[in-house]
């Protein structure tokens, strides 16, 4: 996979449902070529995640994802021990010799994985999505950096344990806080923003087989538009494929057909009720008319 360049990414991305820009497929080829993780950053609902998931598919691979969040610390991204099977363990063995004992709850068996671990053991390389990572705290992050830069894991009990293989690394970011200097050199960096109607027409019709074109490229010019109001929430691609889905499934062949029920199921688009507020039927009707 190191050798494909950006136009076999992109037309391999495109064959498991991905429809990724060219500056996108580059930074994924050069992320495989130099072998260094890729941050992606953007708004939320731009489709980060799916990036992994997408790459999982392509290299036919495991996706393994590590969800940040506020607190998130070593051992719930790293390892554990079982600690119930421990204490169970040693009633079971009461009588023998303390560090008998010991050397038998902390073996492999009483080990769990968390997600870092995990990535570095696999037989074949697998994706490892370290999605939000600007929600975790400045801890982990300077934590995460030292794990990426070696790929090995010491564990007191077990000692080091080198990666078997170098996971395929990707990680997401939504700018709710700035990352370190650091974490960005280790990375390589690409900015996803919203697609253009162009590229989200292509992505409905990727996803909704039974679509025309001529209504996948309405309905991206019309999400296109609601993007550019006043909204709290604004929304992502995940919410245009459930859109045209209601769309496709009331058999609208063209949006003008029936703008009452073009405008009930903008509740697929606007999640909040201050949105709902604002793309009023008269906003909804006036978006419309400048949807060819």
């Amino acid at each position: 996979m190191s050798k494909l360049n950006r136009d076999e990414i992109a037309s391999g991305l495109s064959k498991v449902g991905y429809v990724a820009d060219g500056e996108l497929a580059t930074a994924i080829s050069l992320m495989a070529f130099l072998k260094r993780p890729l941050l992606l950053e953007g708004e939320a609902g731009v489709g980060k995640t799916a990036v992994a998931a997408a790459l999982a598919d392509l290299y036919d691979t495991r996706l393994i994802r590590l969800q940040c969040y506020e607190g998130l610390d070593q051992s719930a991204a790293l390892y554990e021990w079982n600690y119930q099977r421990q204490l169970l363990a040693i009633q079971a063995h009461q009588g023998r010799g303390a560090v008998e004992i010991e050397d038998e709850i902390f073996s492999e068996k009483y080990l769990l994985e968390r997600p870092l671990l995990a990535a570095i053991r696999q037989p074949k390389a697998p994706v490892l999505l370290i999605d939000e990572v600007d929600r975790a705290d400045e801890e982990f992050e300077a934590f995460l950096l030292e794990v990426l830069s070696e790929f090995q894991v010491s564990i007191p009990e077990l000692g080091t344990i080198p990666a078997t293989t170098i996971p395929h690394v990707v990680l997401t970011s939504n700018g709710t806080r700035e990352l370190s200097d650091a974490l960005r050199r280790r990375c390589l960096y690409h900015y996803v923003d919203f697609p253009d109607p162009d590229r989200e027409a292509r992505i409905i019709m990727a996803h909704l087989s039974g679509i025309g074109a001529s209504l996948a490229l309405q309905i991206a010019r019309m999400v296109e538009a609601i993007r550019k109001e006043d909204l709290r929430k604004v929304p992502g691609v995940a919410e245009t494929l459930d859109w045209a889905t209601a769309l496709v499934g009331l058999k609208l062949r063209d949006l003008h057909d029936d703008p009452e029920a073009l405008h009930d199921t903008l509740l697929c688009l606007l999640k909040t009720r201050e949105d709902r507020t604002r793309i009023s039927r008269e906003v909804t009707e006036r978006l419309l008319g400048r949807v060819a």
